[in-house]
């Protein structure tokens, strides 16, 4: 049965899995991963690193999170939109395949470290640099774009149409989302780095548009005149 005390406990499950992406992500791209993206040699190592597999752990429960807050959203938004609220459970879905990808990649670099013997040095640096920019243009790729499709552009409209966190913050995700998503096309075509002081830039409104949009949502809930007259609509 739909009910205003089920509607805000999807949203504070939303608001804690968004929260947990951030926890996840953060840490595996810059501590656990470090290593074996920044050093070219890493392949050489000869021993199996379980830093990389503590940073795919951490990439495993990024898309439980990712796919767990599209589903908590999707009762809710549906009433709204169904075509845009599966459009956001299918963007999160393409955001974790690629996600998932990118883990593949580094635990194939692991596997390569470890069972390389007396492979060629050189074959295996070009080996380990082709995984490595496998993973990067996965990341660049998922959350450096399809992100900005579904996070910031369908989630900052269905959250502006129907009000159900406040307005001023939606804005944060209806300019986030074609920021990021311009700034990632660019980097797809060459135009600037990958990390690059401009897509920096174009990412900080994505950032605190999910980041506000997480806590806000875990600590007050959807507002509840919003979620009476999305009742209405059904």
């Amino acid at each position: 049965a739909y009910s205003i005390a089920h509607t805000q406990l999807l949203a504070r499950l939303t608001g804690l899995l968004f929260l947990i992406t951030f926890a996840t992500s953060i840490p595996a791209l810059f501590t656990f991963y470090a290593p074996a993206l920044n050093d070219p040699a890493f392949v050489l190592g000869g021993n199996f690193d379980r830093s990389v597999s503590w940073g795919a752990l951490l990439e495993l429960l990024l898309i439980i999170a990712n796919i767990g807050s599209a589903l908590t959203l999707y009762p809710v938004l549906r009433r709204y939109s169904e075509v845009l609220s599966l459009g956001f459970v299918a963007a999160r879905l393409t955001e974790s395949g690629f996600i998932g990808i990118g883990i593949i990649a580094l635990m194939a670099l692991n596997t390569l470290r470890l069972h390389a013997g007396s492979a060629d040095e050189g074959s295996l640096l070009v080996a380990g640099q082709a995984l490595v920019a496998l993973h990067d243009w996965t990341f660049r790729i998922g959350p450096g774009i399809v992100v900005g499709v579904g996070n910031g552009l369908i989630l900052g409209y269905l959250m502006w149409k129907t009000r159900l966190i406040p307005r001023a913050m939606s804005i944060l995700g209806l300019i986030g989302g074609p920021a990021l998503l311009a700034a990632g096309v660019a980097v797809l075509f060459g135009y600037i780095e990958a990390g690059s002081t401009p897509q920096i830039i174009a990412t900080v409104p994505e950032f605190f548009w999910e980041l506000s949009f997480g806590i806000w949502l875990l600590v007050k809930g959807f507002n509840l005149d919003a979620i009476a007259a999305l009742k209405k609509k059904k």
